[in-house]
């Protein structure tokens, strides 16, 4: 098994032992949801609140490590496994470091999570980037339309721009941390861009190779 999947299973391992650990100290209502502003909008009970993340963070880990076993280009994903599995463990590490921040603002640190959670997401976008730059055509990782289906050289230069735009809409969500009320749609937005783009990209590209 590869080293960085390996790693991912000991971050969880090491969260449900948190949740045990900590569990008397926790209060019967955890917050669950922030909003946009990084105010708390909603709890949920200890039990859940503790181990909901690691439960759902472990159900993820199983899905991304079955699903490249089912996909008929296989073949595919092998070409670029490392940065498939690499991306496994950044998800990982962002939904620990988000649960850690949730343990400490249950038990009274005052911060504001909108802001903080933006080196996370910056991490988990950027390296995003990276994955989709190496990605060969598949039907479960990437930027996956028809037209980038139909043909390699569609979805390579798709995918070589989808990964420069992932990559700076992450840079440029780096604001959100001067801008602690407005972080989430700083972070938003020119993901949202870079996602919309790529894919209208795809069409334009397609009708080019068509003409030739």
């Amino acid at each position: 098994m590869n080293k960085n999947i390996l790693i991912a299973i000991a971050i969880i391992i090491a969260s449900f032992i948190i949740g045990i650990y900590i569990y008397p100290s926790m209060p019967d209502e955890m917050p669950s949801h922030w909003n946009s502003a990084g105010d708390v909008d909603d709890y949920m009970p200890k039990f859940w609140g503790l181990f909901l993340m690691p439960i759902v963070t472990l159900g993820i880990l199983l899905l991304l490590v079955f699903l490249p076993r089912i996909d008929p280009s296989r073949m595919n994903v092998d070409k670029f496994r490392k940065y498939f599995e690499g991306f496994i463990l950044v998800l990982v590490i962002f939904l620990f470091y988000m649960y850690i921040l949730t343990l400490l603002y249950s038990l009274d640190y005052s911060f504001n999570m909108g802001q903080l959670m933006v080196p996370g997401l910056v991490l988990l976008f950027y390296y995003a980037g990276i994955l989709i730059e190496h990605s060969k055509k598949n039907w479960f990782i990437g930027i996956r339309t028809p037209r980038t289906l139909s043909s390699d050289k569609v979805w390579d230069e798709t995918h070589r721009l989808g990964g420069k735009l992932f990559k700076g809409a992450a840079i440029i969500s780096l604001m959100g941390l001067l801008l602690p009320r407005y972080a989430i749609l700083i972070v938003i937005i020119p993901i949202v861009f870079a996602a919309v783009y790529s894919v209208i990209y795809s069409y334009i590209v397609f009708k080019r190779e068509k003409k030739k």
